[in-house]
């Protein structure tokens, strides 16, 4: 093989993956603006914004299923090896968790629709909107990792997730002594807590998607590591 032909496939090769990364950064563009929405349809019964979150859901999956593919052609075509396969199979894992987050914001932009009005949501509860800021730094963080290909924030980024869980059962807490309490609110809080449930849910999988960055630059498996183990790991692999 000529070096001409040899440098045009390397070409591109490398057109190709930053294609697919190109494509992984506006799905998680989209992903974002459906949990914005879904948190001002949460926060101010917004319906619009509620019902273009269900609309927007389709758009997520297309692009999930045309990455998958696109992968999958260049594994199959390309046989790709160290940071070039890394990237391909974190890419595979991150827009499962980018798809799932979009489900979260689908469930909780439902739950908004079924509504009959307002007063489902009462003013005390500032940890949910704690909760929801937490969450979207968290989602924000991770996909600006994965576009820089760097690790450096990522221990803060999850080191956010006790944040979130700890405003999740106070939360929690509230909404069961309501229900304890007045048997009128037993619809209302069961319905609050399947949306802070689904927003602790995308703080999960905004960590699942710093995992598998680490992953892709470092060539290290971090998954179910305690928070110790993951910053010696990420420490060690500089």
């Amino acid at each position: 093989m000529s070096k001409i032909i040899r440098l045009h496939i390397c070409s591109r090769f490398d057109q190709e993956m930053e294609e697919i990364r190109n494509q992984v950064l506006a799905m998680g563009g989209l992903v974002e603006q459906q949990v914005d929405q879904a948190a001002k349809a949460f926060l101010s019964y917004d319906l619009h914004s509620a019902e273009m979150v269900v609309q927007q859901d389709q758009l997520v999956n297309e692009f999930e299923k045309n990455i998958d593919r696109d992968c999958s052609g260049i594994l199959a075509r390309r046989q790709p090896a160290a940071v070039d396969l890394r990237m391909l199979i974190a890419t595979l894992k991150i827009i499962t968790d980018l798809e799932r987050i979009g489900d979260e914001a689908v469930r909780i932009a439902r739950m908004i629709l079924r509504m009959e009005s307002f007063d489902y949501y009462q003013g005390e509860y500032y940890e949910i909107e704690q909760l929801l800021t937490l969450v979207k730094e968290m989602l924000s963080g991770s996909l600006d990792a994965y576009a820089r290909t760097e690790v450096t924030d990522v221990l803060e980024i999850t080191a956010q997730d006790d944040k979130v869980d700890s405003e999740y059962s106070c939360i929690t807490r509230q909404l069961i002594m309501q229900m304890m309490e007045n048997p009128k609110h037993v619809v209302r809080a069961l319905d609050m807590l399947w949306a802070v449930r689904a927003l602790e849910r995308i703080g999960d999988h905004a960590c699942n998607v710093c995992e598998h960055v680490i992953y892709m630059v470092k060539g290290k498996d971090v998954r179910h590591l305690s928070r110790l183990e993951l910053e010696k790991t990420i420490r060690a692999a500089r």
